[in-house]
């Protein structure tokens, strides 16, 4: 159970990314959708759209990988004494 729900959890900004990279896409092409006034607004939001849910997969898997010491040296979490 708690691993669907982590897929839930991932597949929301991962659809989101995806959909910033078709917004971007679109506003090179001159294709402008009827919810933005323009191309520009259009292409900041795809921007923000695909950074964020691309931020926001890359830290849960970076998360991930630390907590297992997957990671290198330099990332690994220091012991305070």
């Amino acid at each position: 159970m708690t691993r669907i729900i982590a897929l839930l959890i991932l597949l929301i900004p991962g659809i989101a990314g995806v959909v910033g990279i078709k917004l971007i896409r679109d506003s090179l092409f001159g294709i402008v959708h009827p919810i933005f006034p323009n191309f520009i607004i259009e292409l900041i939001a795809g921007i923000l759209m695909f950074l964020i849910g691309f931020g926001f997969v890359g830290g849960f898997i970076f998360y991930r990988d630390r907590k297992r010491n997957k990671v290198q040296q330099r990332f690994r979490t220091r012991r305070r004494n």
